[in-house]
């Protein structure tokens, strides 16, 4: 059994940042120390770091690290500024899909500017300006994923029949490992698993990284979850004999209308589910809400290496395909707001009010209002 540590994704401090290498999973557990923004980059890049929340995390304090350690900055405050933007841009083009990383390289950017703007701000001042805010991200991503759990408990709740417990349906990896903390998609399951009210937890083996079998059947295994992994091509199959209460899955990016980019395969679930009359939710904080994109057809999928396809592990291992074919393997498909049932943030869960899409700006801007 994998120590209770080895969940921790993201282990930081002020000046050093050590990622979990997810690539080893389950296998080994092992930490690489990430000193700069570069270091960050590859690392979200090659998967050693996946998740749309921890992803964001781990690019602002790589570059959080990198600024901690800068020696003699030449420069103003507003060369900081400067500075820093060029840095989260290049840390956004590591994974352009993710849209909680744009949102956190915009709010990052904005605390700089702000804190330069302040008469007479040294460079170290807007130094620390960044550190503080980077830092805060962490502290905040596990409440959010808690209170997305708390939230999608009580939605799924309402699907109980008799008071007879329910079995979810989860795809790809949505835990501790993919966030901060607690996890989005499998915070739902974790908080209905601790009401006992859950009872099953279905994960997919994701292909073809597996982070399925490989990150989310590890969690459920750690928490002592009841749990069963099903190979993506037998999700159909199970849904059929009555397995399924519900299905629940992370996001990468949500549209206004509630389009929904998410690992490959989640697209095919959605179908299935509807198709058996079984809800699919959405659950994601309101950071993977981009609120400029109208619909799903505006969203970037990004296309991954051959190599994840062609050999096994995900890429890592031995070849397993033909030599000269060619490969198509996009990471994320879009799921049409028509086959979701409900989006599960921490603020509550966003449903439709009539129609085929939701209308997320109205619920946002109903937040905006409540402050």
């Amino acid at each position: 059994m994998a120590a209770a540590d080895s969940l921790q994704s993201i282990c930081y401090s002020r000046g050093s940042l050590r990622l979990l290498d997810q690539r080893k999973l389950p296998l080994e557990t092992v930490y690489l120390d990430i000193k700069d923004s570069s270091d960050g980059w590859y690392a979200i890049k090659d998967m050693v770091v996946r998740g749309a929340p921890a992803i964001a995390i781990a690019a602002a304090l790589s570059l959080a690290v990198e600024v901690s350690n800068l020696k003699d900055f030449a420069g103003s405050g507003e060369d900081v500024v400067v500075f820093i933007a060029s840095k989260l841009d290049y840390l956004v083009s590591s994974r352009p899909t993710a849209v909680n990383l744009s949102d956190a390289s915009t709010k990052l950017k904005e605390v700089v500017r702000r804190a330069a703007a302040y008469a007479g701000a040294q460079a170290k001042n807007v130094f620390e300006a960044y550190l503080e805010a980077a830092e805060i991200l962490l502290e905040d991503d596990v409440a959010s994923n808690k209170a997305i759990g708390g939230y999608g408990a009580a939605i799924i709740r309402l699907q109980q029949n008799n008071g007879k417990k329910l079995s979810l349906l989860t795809h790809c990896n949505t835990g501790s490992l993919a966030t901060a903390g607690y996890g989005t998609a499998l915070g739902v399951i974790r908080s209905l698993n601790s009401e006992g009210v859950l009872e099953r937890a279905y994960c997919t083996e994701t292909r073809p990284f597996n982070q399925g079998s490989r990150l989310t059947a590890f969690e459920l295994v750690h928490d002592k979850i009841p749990a069963t992994l099903v190979a993506d091509s037998a999700a159909a199959a199970l849904m059929k004999e009555g397995r399924v209460g519900a299905v629940v899955v992370g996001a990468d990016r949500v549209a206004a209308n509630g389009d929904t980019a998410n690992k490959i395969g989640t697209y095919s679930l959605a179908l299935c589910a509807k198709h058996h009359n079984i809800p699919f939710y959405v659950a994601a904080p309101l950071t993977s809400i981009d609120l400029s994109l109208s619909s799903g057809e505006e969203i970037v999928i990004e296309e991954r290496s051959p190599k994840e396809l062609l050999n096994s592990r995900g890429g890592l291992g031995e070849q397993i395909a033909a030599s000269g074919i060619t490969v198509w393997n996009p990471a994320f498909d879009v799921t049409p707001a028509s086959l979701i049932a409900g989006i599960i943030t921490e603020k509550g869960v966003i449903l439709k009010e009539g129609g085929d899409s939701f209308d997320i700006k109205a619920f946002a801007d109903k937040l905006t209002g409540d402050q």
